[in-house]
């Protein structure tokens, strides 16, 4: 069984507001990856953004651009 560890969730109102996100992250080098919305938690759209939760001060980088609106965010070991 894999071990868990501290991560940080992002959730999106909309699928293409999740792949939005990729696509700025992967451009700008935000470390991170889509995976399906955690069973534990609720959110509009079935997927999310998992980051390691040292990267947060990143997410600066992506502040103000058009269309990268999330839901939630919030960290927990996955």
């Amino acid at each position: 069984m894999r071990a868990k560890r501290p991560t940080l969730v992002i959730t999106f109102p909309t699928t293409t507001a999740a792949l939005g996100w990729e696509k700025e992250c992967i451009e700008k080098g935000v470390p991170g990856r889509l995976i399906p919305v955690p069973v534990t938690i609720t959110a509009d759209c079935g997927l999310a953004w998992a980051m390691p939760p040292q990267e947060r001060g990143r997410l600066a980088e992506l502040e103000g651009l058009e269309g990268l609106a999330y839901s939630a965010l919030m960290e927990m070991d996955l």
